[in-house]
């Protein structure tokens, strides 16, 4: 092990003795991968381990309508970095690659590193990294050299996105890696949206082949994604919704059973959108009145100043900085 290996397997020891995973997503997964998989940041890599194509073909059989869904992103996506020295997989939610695109004069580096069909990267196996971190906090990551566990990976930037099924249930995660050295801050932001963005197209392919025979309806969001999608069927019953909309319309099973309306849930959300509006003038009339001091305003509506910082914050409200106590 050199010098800067030495180093990196020093800077995760000491992230974790300070209680670093308190305050940091990376420094969380470090600990992970020392107390709970029990690695050692400066292990040496180990021979290259790849399921056998038997084990592939099996973990392939139940990914293969997602696998459909995920060939033209993939394309589009290797299209965009191939030529840059990254790679594109799709892994289920075990970690285990089961498709890849790559330019083929990189192939060799890659299978060298193990970025390769059938090569696991699980947090239990390989440590913090794009895949297995993805799959364990279930939103996109990049994961950019040294923030790898361990110290062999840290020449690796990698950026993963979780993708869902109709369901709303882990499925797969899509991942950009390189082992390039000059990818910079600006081009790796670029990838990260690049591999949301791919990530959402394929639960949207996968939720719209899972209801061929529904209307498929894009629920309302602050954000305009395009990914909150309800499947309604000729009744205007509910009958699925993908994560997106689960999460932004507070929807529960019970809601996605083939028993409540479609009109029932867009009433509650104008019944919620009315009722933000009220809460909205409400406190935009204390503001006015107490000429913006949040003190003063809070006292007229008899609510602590912490609580009126609170609503202010879920308003996107705020007071002047003039008068005591703002």
């Amino acid at each position: 092990m050199d010098r800067s290996d030495e180093l990196h397997a020093q800077h995760v020891r000491d992230t974790l003795a300070a209680d670093g995973a308190a305050r940091s997503v990376i420094a969380a997964s470090w600990h992970r991968s020392q107390v709970l998989h029990k690695l050692d940041p400066a292990s040496p890599r180990p021979p290259v381990w790849r399921l056998t194509e038997q084990e592939i073909a099996l973990a392939r059989q139940p990914l293969e309508p997602l696998i459909v869904c995920a060939t033209s992103a993939m394309d589009r996506l290797h299209a965009a970095v191939g030529g840059v020295g990254c790679c594109v997989l799709l892994a289920d939610r075990n970690g285990v690659p089961l498709e890849r695109r790559g330019a083929a004069a990189d192939d060799a580096t890659f299978s060298a590193w193990g970025l390769w069909v059938g090569t696991p990267w699980s947090e239990g196996k390989e440590g913090t990294n794009g895949i297995g971190t993805a799959i364990v906090e279930q939103r996109p990551v990049t994961i950019h050299r040294d923030q790898h566990f361990f110290s062999r990976n840290a020449l690796l930037s990698c950026t993963s996105s979780p993708i869902h099924d109709a369901d709303g249930q882990l499925a797969a995660v899509i991942d950009v890696s390189s082992c390039r050295a000059d990818l910079t801050e600006g081009f790796l932001t670029l990838i990260a949206q690049s591999v949301t963005d791919a990530a959402r197209r394929i639960e949207c392919d996968l939720f719209r082949r899972a209801f061929p025979a529904s209307r498929i309806i894009l629920a309302p969001s602050p954000e305009g994604r395009a990914d909150a999608l309800v499947a309604v069927d000729g009744h205007e019953l509910i009958v699925g919704a993908t994560r997106a909309a689960r999460q932004l319309l507070g929807l529960t099973a019970a809601d996605i059973n083939g028993h409540t309306p479609i009109g029932d849930l867009i009433a509650r959300e104008h019944e919620a959108d009315d009722l933000a509006a009220g809460e909205r003038a409400v406190v935009q009339r204390a503001l006015a009145r107490a000429r913006g001091n949040v003190s003063h305003a809070a006292e007229l509506l008899g609510i602590s100043r912490a609580t009126l910082h609170r609503k202010l914050n879920k308003l996107r409200l705020t007071g002047n900085s003039t008068g005591a106590g703002i």
